[in-house]
């Protein structure tokens, strides 16, 4: 299946659709800038959809690197004992974030997400742990709160994390591709939730 017209414009509409299912208006507020349609964001989705359950398309980093063009940068790491590789793109909507892709020791892409700029300021998160919608990645929750726990989300692109506020207040936050959604109080009486296996966080 031929990735030709699909370009940035089209990914962003698609990770904006997996955001969309907690937070429409803003993602309708971001269609605004990239001059698109509900229709244009419906399509691409779909596009890729089948794309990614097509036999024929091409699969793994060369797929990103067909959409989004030649990496940014690279860089080699290690999780546990596997020798792993991150790639890194820009994207015109989170012009402070990048775009990162995993790939293992075979070159196949393990996950893909938004995470802060290396050595980037982190933003000022509050104390209480109420996060603004798309206001912070998975690193910045890490980098300031203290007992933060990754747990499995209800789907591929989305990742949750427990974590405690200095003031000893238990919190859910919902990422999705690695940026903050919604942010609740968690109930400390509710079953635990099975943690997340490891990998490098957004």
């Amino acid at each position: 299946m031929a990735l030709s017209g699909f370009g940035v414009t089209e990914f962003q509409l698609v990770l904006l659709r997996r955001m969309q299912d907690y937070q429409p208006e803003l993602v309708e507020a971001a269609w605004e800038p990239l001059g698109v349609t509900r229709s244009d964001a419906r399509q691409a989705n779909a596009f890729w959809q089948s794309v990614e359950r097509s036999r024929k398309a091409t699969r793994g980093l060369d797929r990103y690197r067909i959409v989004l063009g030649a990496p940014t940068g690279q860089s080699e790491l290690r999780i546990g004992d596997l020798p792993c590789r991150l790639y890194h793109w820009y994207l015109p909507l989170w012009p402070d974030l990048r775009w990162e892709v995993l790939t293992g020791a075979t070159g196949s892409v393990v996950d893909g997400w938004l995470a802060r700029e290396h050595g980037g300021a982190v933003p000022a998160l509050p104390a209480d742990g109420d996060l603004e919608p798309w206001s912070c990645v998975i690193g910045d929750v890490e980098r300031t709160y203290p007992e933060v726990k990754h747990l499995e989300g209800d789907a591929p692109s989305r990742w949750h994390v427990a974590f405690t506020t200095p003031t000893g207040q238990a919190r859910l936050a919902r990422f999705v591709y690695g940026l903050v959604q919604t942010t609740e109080v968690r109930d400390s009486r509710a079953s635990p939730a099975r943690a997340r296996s490891t990998r490098t966080a957004p």
